[in-house]
C-alpha cells in the first residue's frame, strides 16, 4: 500500500514490500516510527550521523536522509524497502549504508535507534552488538508497540545497554530511553541443540523460527520428505536454519540443494548445520538469501519443499505463501513437483489445485496438512 507518511516535518510516500503482493492494506510505516523521529528531531538536532536498526521498509532511513546513516537489517525485503521508498521519494542512497545482522557495527555514531523486534533473543543479539561496537554514553533510544514492551524487554536493555527509562504511551506506542556503558556484553547466540531422530546438532543464530527446538510443523514434514528421490536439484524454500534441506540431502546424497530464505541469519544458519553435520556434502549445496524465489531461473529444478510463512513482519497475511507457490511453478522444470506442509485452517490445497491444475494430500494430523501438486503446464 502507498501511503503518505507524516514523519516529522517532512511528508513521505512509503511502500510496503513485497510490491505485487495482493494485499495491498497493509502500512509501510507505524507510530512508532512516527514518535522516534519526532523525539529525535527534538532532542538530536545536531545530530550526524545515526546506526538504525530494524527499519522494516525503510520511513526511518527516509526520514533522517540528511545524516550519514547506517542501517542495520536481518530482512532481504527491508533492504530492498529501503532502497526503493529513498528512490521514490527523490532521496538519495550515498548516505547510506546497509548492514546485514550479523555484520560488525561502525564504532562512531551520534546516536542510535531501532524498533524492538517481538523476538527478545534477536533484540538481545542486537544491543550485544551496540554494547561491542559503541563506547560509552551513547544514546539508544528504541520505539515499539505498547503490548510488545515487557519487562523483560527493559531487562535486556538495563543487562546490555545500560541505565533505562521508558517514556509516555503515544498512539499505543512507547520510547525506551537508554545510553552505553561502554562494557562489552556478550549474547548467547548461536545456540546449539540435538536434532531428534538423528546424529545431527543444529546450531541457530538470534533470529531464527523455533530457535530452541525443532518446530512441529517440521517434525510432522520430515516422514514425508523424499527417501531416496530422482530429483537432482531440490530447493529448502523458506528454509529457516535448513532442517528440511538437510534431513533431504541426507536421504537424497547425490542431490543438489539450494536454501533460500529472506532472513539473512536463517541461510547462514543452514549453512553452518550443513557444514557442521554434512562437509562432505557443502559443495552440492548453495546458500541464497533473497525475496523468495524471484529472479530464479524458470524451469530449472525438480522439487521445491517448503513450510510457508503466513505473516510478513507483525501482519497476519497469505500473500508470502501466494507468491512462493507461483514462483516455485515457475522455477520448476515440466514433472517437477512442489511440496508443502501447512496449517490445515490455511486451505492451501484448493489455493494449489487453482494454480497447478492438481493437488495431492500426502498426509495429515489435527494440526497440519502435507500437499503435493505437479507441473504439468
Amino acid at each position: 500500500m502507498t501511503t503518505q507518511a507524516q514523519l516529522g516535518d517532512n511528508t513521505y510516500t512509503l511502500e510496503r514490500f513485497p510490491l505485487d503482493q495482493k494485499n495491498r492494506s497493509l502500512q509501510a510505516w507505524d507510530s512508532g516510527d512516527e514518535y522516534l523521529v519526532n523525539y529525535v528531531q527534538e532532542h538530536y538536532p545536531d545530530a550526524n550521523s545515526i546506526l538504525i536498526l530494524n527499519d522494516s521498509f525503510g520511513a526511518l532511513a527516509c526520514a533522517f536522509n540528511t545524516l550519514t546513516v547506517y542501517s542495520v537489517n536481518d530482512s532481504y525485503i527491508g533492504h530492498q524497502a529501503t532502497r526503493y521508498n529513498l528512490q521514490a521519494n527523490e532521496l538519495s542512497c550515498e548516505s547510506l549504508t546497509q548492514f546485514d545482522s550479523l555484520a560488525a557495527l561502525p564504532s562512531q555514531v551520534d546516536l542510535v535507534i531501532l524498533k524492538v523486534p517481538r523476538n527478545l533473543g534477536y533484540l538481545q543479539h542486537q544491543l550485544a552488538a551496540i554494547s561491542a561496537a559503541l563506547p560509552a554514553d551513547i544514546d539508544v533510544i528504541a520505539a515499539g508497540k505498547t503490548k510488545d514492551i515487557h519487562n523483560s524487554t527493559i531487562k535486556a536493555f538495563s543487562q546490555y545497554i545500560g541505565e533505562t527509562s521508558t517514556s509516555l504511551a503515544v498512539k499505543k506506542s512507547r520510547l525506551i530511553i537508554s545510553k552505553t556503558s561502554g562494557f562489552n556484553k556478550v549474547a548467547p547466540f548461536p545456540v546449539n541443540w540435538p536434532l531428534e531422530g538423528s546424529e545431527f546438532e543444529i546450531q541457530n543464530h538470534a533470529n531464527v523460527f523455533s530457535r530452541d527446538s525443532l518446530d512441529i510443523g517440521a517434525r510432522f514434514f520430515f516422514n514425508y520428505l523424499p527417501q531416496t528421490s530422482k530429483a537432482r536439484s531440490i530447493i529448502d524454500l523458506g528454509c529457516g536454519n535448513g532442517v528440511v534441506g538437510l534431513m533431504t540431502l541426507k536421504r537424497c546424497p547425490k542431490a543438489h540443494v539450494t536454501f533460500v530464505d529472506e532472513s539473512f541469519m536463517a541461510v547462514e544458519s543452514a549453512k553452518l548445520n550443513i557444514t557442521h553435520n554434512l562437509p562432505e556434502q557443502l559443495d552440492q549445496c548453495e546458500f541464497v538469501q533473497n525475496d523468495c524465489l524471484t529472479d530464479f531461473q524458470p524451469n530449472s529444478v525438480d522439487l521445491v519443499l517448503c513450510n510457508p510463512p503466513f505473516h510478513q513482519a507483525q501482519a497476519v497475511t497469505d500473500h508470502i505463501a501466494w507468491q512462493m507457490f507461483k514462483q516455485a511453478k515457475q522455477t520448476l522444470k515440466q514433472g517437477g513437483e512442489l511440496r508443502i506442509i501447512g496449517n490445515r485452517h490455511l486451505d492451501y490445497h484448493e489455493k494449489l489445485k487453482r494454480m497447478f491444475g492438481n493437488c495431492k494430500l500426502l498426509g495429515s494430523n489435527k494440526k497440519f496438512v502435507v500437499l503435493s501438486a505437479t507441473k504439468n503446464n
